[in-house]
């Protein structure tokens, strides 16, 4: 999977600010002219934090690489502005947000032959987890753990806390663990330069 350069991650990050403000001024945004990239299926995620505060304000996104990135991408800004969690964005509002889009690898099961040995198979600042068990579903991106300083414990708890599950639910028989990459890029302001995030491992 190739990765996108900088000119098409600042794409992504403008396009789902420009999907957000239109819908949100009644307006409907038709984009023709994007990077070729944009046509690959992909999954990705849209998240919102406050500015300059950094407080999470949404985040959704299309987790599966089922549609092409230019629809996924616009399913995941449009999403983030209604994230259940909070209260829906308002137009004005986008003046003190910044953006920031994530652009995923197919997420891959891990294996083990026991559930400790996913404190072996899975990286702090490299991956992402989902987990699943019967109709729970829960997925953490790979920033999370690091912005709250966890562990490879702590992030399997808390994955388990997003699905509803018990924290200590990830050593159960029947889980079953995915983990994923993302190449990140974010706003440095609201409508600024837009940079590749690298996280520290």
């Amino acid at each position: 999977m190739r990765l996108l350069t900088l000119e098409e991650g600042t794409f992504a990050v403008r396009y789902a600010r420009a999907v957000i403000e239109s819908h949100l001024s009644g307006k409907e945004l038709i984009v023709k002219d994007y990077p070729e990239i944009f046509n690959e299926k992909r999954g990705c995620f849209c998240t919102l934090h406050t500015y300059p505060e950094r407080e999470l304000r949404g985040c959704i996104g299309i987790p599966e690489p089922i549609m092409p990135l230019i629809e996924a991408l616009r399913e995941a800004a449009l999403g983030s502005i209604r994230d259940p969690r909070f209260p829906p964005v308002t137009l004005e509002e986008m003046d003190h947000i910044v953006i920031e889009v994530s652009i995923l690898t197919p997420p891959q099961l891990i294996k083990v032959n026991h559930p400790r040995e996913y404190l072996e198979k899975i990286k702090i600042g490299e991956d992402g987890l989902i987990i699943e068990y019967g109709p729970y579903r829960g997925l953490l991106l790979p920033q999370v753990p690091v912005e709250y300083g966890w562990d490879v414990e702590e992030f399997l708890a808390h994955l388990c806390l997003k699905a509803g599950l018990p924290p200590d639910m990830w050593l159960a028989e029947g889980v079953k663990i995915y983990k994923f990459q993302a190449q990140i890029f974010e706003e440095l302001e609201p409508r600024g330069r837009v940079v590749e995030k690298v996280l520290p491992r």
